[in-house]
């Protein structure tokens, strides 16, 4: 079958209107908030599960590959086609099915948006708990492929543990459920082995996750330092401490510049870092950890400790934070997320490797992140109309990730491995892992019709990847 006999077939399953194939419009579709482009031949909007059945079936008999995609929020190109391929957009299932109280569970099409379930079971005394800084436009089903973190999953967790069932179309267009609403299911974990899968086993049309009860008190400190490895120091010694924030975040001096001339936070412009630090749960056990953690901050050299002293302020604190990346596009045309995980012990000596790293490649890093999982954030700034420019951050990016899994991380803690990151995962996994990650792949999707060429690289890279070792990887680097 080819293309434009498949998406006349696509226009008969959910009419003229939710097809797109006009070049203009494509193009709206080739990116996400990664870094590469890829056209897509259509885009179709479907309004159901059966829709999503349909189109599956059509686009496996024509060897078509298909990619699913939310609100195009992901850092890490998962949800760019492949060149001339089908996307599914949700935008047309973005309807709340239930909310069950009881139970303390919603179902949602895959199309919701993060924080409009929030802002839907407010009034009830209820919240849905993973907070990506993209909330406001990131959609569920997103998060539940990428397995989506945020500042308060530190206390919370992230996607996966708010995640109870799904349903999904697989490429057969066979309509199956994994869990539901219980908060345990017999046999394999298969709702917990979808999440996080990229889009390369299934796409989710209906989502249970739990919803939680308003904590009764919340407190929310800035912590401010002279310098980045005061406040980076700190982090671990909170937690050493027995003091389990809802959320710890890092920004360091250069990058809280940049948000507070955008969005006038409250941030001090002469400090070196700041760690905003909140912490929730009954009100006397918030009171004591508040003055706990601001004791920690002052011993570890923080100049002031400053605690938010209404709602209002609370929430200018975090719109600083959640809106640090729209902030720096507005000093460089372009830049590049990182995503890599370290003991929170070594953080110091990693936000010191980024350092060196762009002072070799002459480039602005910032940093802004979740210290208290470290999750760092490295944002590269530079112009995509450079190719050597391009080039540069790739390198630095590289060794970035290289280290974190030098001192015990990954490459990875919530933006997902898509294409960006898919050819480092032979430097954090053998090949006989990629192996058992490839089987389990195609047991669902052995065609490869779902989001091909993601998140599992091929075995030849694997091989040569592995092949590499540490200091040859590094020597390249020049560190």
């Amino acid at each position: 079958m080819s293309l434009p006999e498949a998406i006349s077939g696509l226009r008969s399953i959910v009419g003229n209107d939710a097809v797109l194939d006009r070049p203009e419009d494509l193009m709206l579709y080739e990116y996400d908030a990664g870094v590469r482009k890829s056209t897509p031949g259509a885009v179709v909007f479907p309004q159901n599960a059966q829709h999503v059945s349909q189109i599956m079936m059509l686009a496996s008999a024509a060897g078509i590959p298909v990619v699913a995609r939310g609100a195009g929020t992901g850092l890490s190109s998962g949800a760019i086609s492949h060149a001339g391929g089908i996307v599914v957009a949700f935008a047309r299932m973005n309807r709340i099915l239930e909310i069950d109280v009881e139970n303390l569970r919603a179902v949602v099409q895959p199309g919701v948006v993060n924080l409009q379930l929030s802002e839907y079971v407010s009034h009830l005394g209820f919240y849905y708990a993973p907070d990506p800084s993209s909330q406001k436009a990131c959609t569920i089903g997103g998060n539940v492929a990428e397995n989506s973190g945020g500042p308060h999953t530190l206390l919370h967790g992230v996607t996966v543990n708010h995640v109870t069932g799904v349903e999904v179309v697989l490429p057969s267009g066979e309509i199956v459920k994994f869990g539901g609403k219980a908060a345990e299911s017999h046999g394999y974990d298969l709702t917990g082995f979808f999440v996080g899968s990229e889009g390369t086993i299934g796409i989710a049309t209906a989502i249970t996750v739990k919803l939680l009860r308003k904590p009764e008190a919340v407190a929310t400190l800035l912590a401010i330092f002279e310098s980045v490895d005061d406040a980076a120091r700190t982090v671990a010694d909170i937690t050493a401490e027995g003091i389990t924030p809802a959320a710890l975040e890092m920004l360091d001096g250069w990058t809280l510049r940049q948000v507070e001339a955008y969005c006038h936070a409250g941030y001090p412009l002469d400090a070196g870092a700041v760690l905003l630090i909140e912490l929730e749960g009954l009100r006397e056990a918030v009171e004591e950890e508040a003055v706990a953690a601001g004791k920690v901050c002052l011993l570890q050299k923080a100049r002031e400790v400053r605690r938010a002293r209404d709602e209002e302020e609370r929430a200018l604190l975090w719109k600083g934070r959640k809106t640090a990346f729209a902030a720096l596009g507005r000093v460089s045309p372009s830049y590049y997320t990182q995503d890599g995980v370290v003991p929170r012990s070594k953080i110091p000596a990693v936000l010191q490797h980024i350092g060196d790293v762009a002072k070799k490649h002459d480039l602005i890093i910032g940093n802004v992140f979740h210290a208290g999982d470290g999750n760092l954030h490295p944002l590269i700034l530079f112009d995509d109309r450079d190719a050597a420019q391009f080039e540069r951050v790739m390198a630095a990016s590289s060794s970035i990730l290289q280290y974190c899994i030098d001192v015990g991380g990954s490459i990875t803690g919530e933006h997902g491995v898509g294409l960006e990151k898919r050819d480092a995962m032979p430097l954090l996994f053998t090949e006989e892992d990629l192996a058992i990650m490839t089987d389990l792949r195609n047991a669902f999707n052995g065609d490869e019709v779902l989001n091909p060429g993601k998140m599992l690289p091929a075995p030849r890279m694997c091989r040569e990847i592995t092949g590499r070792s540490r200091n040859a990887i590094l020597a390249q680097e020049g560190l």
